[in-house]
């Protein structure tokens, strides 16, 4: 990681990576909210997603065939919606101070303190928000297809960030996954403005972000 840190010319200081917590409430009870145990999206998520599979099979009656096709794409669709969320959103440029504010709340602390084991993963509060605005527009979308769809889709997130958690606290695997050790340490230690992607590079490739 070092020689990324020495290499980098395009790391604003707000975005510069730091060892140690931060502290962004000085509310112990609001800043407890801003921690998450890594492992809290599968414990939430998991159930929901077996909940939906059972009743896309059972009650809904769908082939297993058309469940797991819509599965898949919904797992696929996390690929793309997290790019997008992490270039456009967590990435978005601050101009005010309360903007700055925002944005090291939202992201900017994650990469001011990459190695905090507490904020690798979205709070519960807000994932679950997220969660049930993509419910409604997948169920609006896709009508009762959703049901097999969104749980690939929770799935994709879960997948995220389980693969998130493991690049920044395990070593690189032998194997070909160390590309994603790769390609996301860059984002953190050379180019922040490139290799959005994290559980997938699929992306940055078609948009012309890979570093």
């Amino acid at each position: 990681m070092a020689e990324y840190v020495r290499a980098s010319t395009r790391i604003p200081d707000y975005l510069y990576p730091k060892k140690g917590s931060a502290t962004i409430f000085k509310n112990k009870f609001l800043e407890t909210l801003t921690k998450t145990h890594p492992l809290t999206p599968a414990v939430i998520y998991l159930p929901i997603v077996s909940y939906l599979i059972f009743y896309s099979l059972n009650k809904l009656n769908f082939k297993s065939l058309t469940v797991a096709g819509l599965f898949a794409s919904g797992v696929f669709s996390w690929t793309l919606a997290e790019y997008l969320l992490h270039r456009f959103v967590f990435h978005f440029e601050p101009k005010t101070s309360l903007g700055f504010k925002i944005q090291f709340m939202i992201h900017g602390v994650h990469h001011q303190y990459p190695n905090d084991p507490k904020r690798l993963v979205m709070p519960p509060a807000a994932s679950l928000i997220l969660a049930l605005i993509f419910w409604y527009i997948f169920r609006f979308s896709f009508g009762i297809y959703a049901f097999s769809f969104f749980p690939g889709f929770v799935m994709g997130y879960i997948i995220y960030d389980m693969t998130h958690y493991a690049i920044h606290h395990f070593k690189p695997p032998k194997n070909k996954l160390r590309y994603l050790w790769k390609h996301h340490l860059q984002h953190h230690y050379k180019a922040p403005d490139r290799a959005f992607g994290v559980s997938s590079p699929l992306w940055d490739l078609i948009f012309g972000t890979t570093p």
